[in-house]
C-alpha cells in the first residue's frame, strides 16, 4: 500500500458512492424522467434495457483495464466522464431529438459506470488487506445504497418540487446537472484521496486475451453450468420487469389502471421507506442462508423474490388512495427482493464460481444474471401494453414459476474451489 494512502474511511465510502450514482441514474433515474416527459412504457422499457448490457458484458474487457498501470487514474478518468456525460444529458433535454440524444449520452454514462466498477474493485482488493477488506465491506454497501437513497429519493422529491414551478423539462435539467456535478467533484476529491496502487508489470495484452479465452473456455466447461445458467437468468424474471412497470403504474393515471402518484411521492416511497427495506431484507435474507444452508433457504429465498409481484398485484387490484397503504407495500416490495437476491448471488459464488478463475467466473456468472435482468427488462414494456397494469401483475407472477420449478432439479451444494 502507498505509504502516503489516506485512511480507508478517506476513500471507500466516497469510492462507492460514485459507483451507485451514475448506476441508479441510469436504472432507476432516467425512466422516472422519461415518464414525465411522455415517454410511453414500451420505449422507457426497452432503451433503459440496453443500457443495462454495459453491465452485462463489462467482464469481455475487464482484464484488458490491468494494462493501465495506475488504477487510480482509470478510476478519475471515468468517474470525470461519467460526469461530463450526465451534464450532457441536462443539456440534450432541450434539443429537438432529445430523447436519441439522451439515450446516446446515457449510453456513454453506462460505459463509463460499468469499467469504473472494475477499477474501483480492483483498487479496493489491491490497496487493503484481506482483514481491512472485511472491515470496510459494509461501507462499501452502505455508500452504494446510500446512491439509491440520494437519487431515487432526495433528487426524485426534488425533480417533483420543481416540476410544477419550473417546468419538466427544466427540472429534470437540473437533477442531471446536479448528478453530473456531485460525480465530477467526487472525482476531484479523489485524486487527493484515492490511494495509487501502481501495477509493477502489466502483461500484454496478448497474454491478457489468451488468459481471457481461457476463462470463458474453462466456465462453460463447467459440469452442469448450462442448466445454472438457465437458473440464473430465469431468477430474476420478475424482477426484472416489475423493477421497470413498478414505478410507471405508480405514476400513471388512475383511468389508465396506475396509482396517479406525483414525481415525488414516488421517490419519497421508493427512495426512502423502499431503500432501508431493501437493506434490512438483505442483511435478513443473508442470516437466513447462513443458517438454513443454501440448499434448505433457496425455496424461501425464491419465494421471497417474487413477493413484490403478488404486492403489485394487490395495488393495480385495489389502487388504494392512501399513500402510507402504498408506501407499505412498496417497503415489502423492496424487503422481498432484498431478502431473495441473497440466492442468486450465493447460488453464483458458491457453486458456480468456484475453481481456478474464481473470481473471472463469479464477473461472468453476475454478467449473465444481469443479461436476464436486463432481457426481461426490455420486452416488459409491450408485455404491460399488451395485457394492462392488472393482467401484467398476473402475468409476471406466471413467469416467476419456471426458476421455482427448476430449482428442484439444481444442486446447490458448495464446491470446493480446485485448480482445473
Amino acid at each position: 500500500m502507498n505509504k502516503a494512502a489516506r485512511h480507508p474511511l478517506a476513500w471507500v465510502p466516497t469510492l462507492y458512492l460514485a459507483q451507485g450514482l451514475p448506476f441508479y441514474a441510469v436504472a432507476l433515474v432516467a425512466g422516472l424522467m422519461f415518464k414525465s416527459m411522455g415517454v410511453p412504457n414500451e420505449q422507457i422499457a426497452r432503451w433503459t434495457g440496453m443500457l443495462g448490457l454495459a453491465w452485462v458484458f463489462k467482464a469481455l474487457w475487464s482484464p484488458f483495464l490491468e494494462l493501465a498501470r495506475s488504477k487510480k487514474r482509470v478510476i478519475v478518468a471515468f468517474q470525470f466522464l461519467g460526469g461530463v456525460a450526465l451534464g450532457g444529458v441536462a443539456l440534450s433535454l432541450h434539443v429537438p431529438l432529445w430523447f436519441a440524444a439522451s439515450i446516446a449520452l446515457f449510453g456513454v454514462v453506462a460505459l463509463a459506470s460499468s469499467t469504473h466498477d472494475i477499477a474501483a474493485d480492483g483498487l479496493y482488493i489491491a490497496s487493503l488487506s484481506a482483514r481491512q477488506q472485511a472491515a470496510y465491506a459494509g461501507w462499501q454497501g452502505a455508500f452504494f445504497n446510500a446512491a439509491k437513497f440520494l437519487s431515487l429519493g432526495a433528487l426524485v422529491i426534488l425533480a417533483g418540487y420543481l416540476e410544477p414551478r419550473i417546468g419538466v423539462t427544466n427540472a429534470w435539467s437540473a437533477i442531471f446537472v446536479i448528478l453530473g456535478a456531485a460525480l465530477a467533484g467526487l472525482a476531484l476529491y479523489h485524486l487527493w484521496a484515492l490511494p495509487d496502487t501502481q501495477s509493477a508489470r502489466p502483461a500484454s495484452s496478448r497474454a491478457i486475451a489468451a488468459t481471457l479465452f481461457d476463462v470463458i473456455r474453462t466456465f462453460f466447461a463447467k459440469p452442469g453450468i448450462w442448466m445454472a445458467m438457465l437458473f440464473i437468468i430465469l431468477f430474476r424474471a420478475g424482477e426484472g420487469q416489475i423493477q421497470t412497470i413498478g414505478p410507471l403504474f405508480l405514476r400513471d393515471a388512475r383511468a389508465l389502471g396506475g396509482l396517479g402518484l406525483s414525481t415525488a411521492e414516488v421517490g419519497a416511497v421508493y427512495g426512502t421507506a423502499g431503500t432501508l427495506a431493501f437493506l434490512a431484507g438483505s442483511i435478513g435474507g443473508g442470516y437466513f442462508t447462513a443458517r438454513l444452508g443454501l440448499r434448505r433457504a433457496m425455496p424461501w429465498l425464491i419465494l421471497a423474490m417474487n413477493l413484490p409481484n403478488l404486492v403489485f398485484w394487490y395495488l393495480s387490484t385495489m389502487q388504494p388512495d392512501a399513500l402510507a397503504i402504498v408506501a407499505v407495500a412498496l417497503g415489502g416490495e423492496m424487503f422481498g427482493y432484498g431478502f431473495g437476491f441473497v440466492g442468486v448471488i450465493l447460488f453464483i459464488m458458491q457453486v458456480v464460481a468456484t475453481g481456478k478463475y474464481q473470481t473471472a467466473h463469479y464477473a461472468l456468472g453476475t454478467g449473465f444474471m444481469q443479461l436476464g435482468f436486463v432481457l426481461f427488462k426490455m420486452v416488459s414494456g409491450d408485455i404491460q401494453q399488451a395485457l394492462g397494469y392488472q393482467h401484467f401483475f398476473v402475468w409476471v407472477l406466471v413467469a416467476a414459476a419456471p426458476v421455482l420449478v427448476l430449482s428442484r432439479f439444481m444442486r446447490f451444494d458448495v464446491t470446493k474451489a480446485s485448480a482445473s
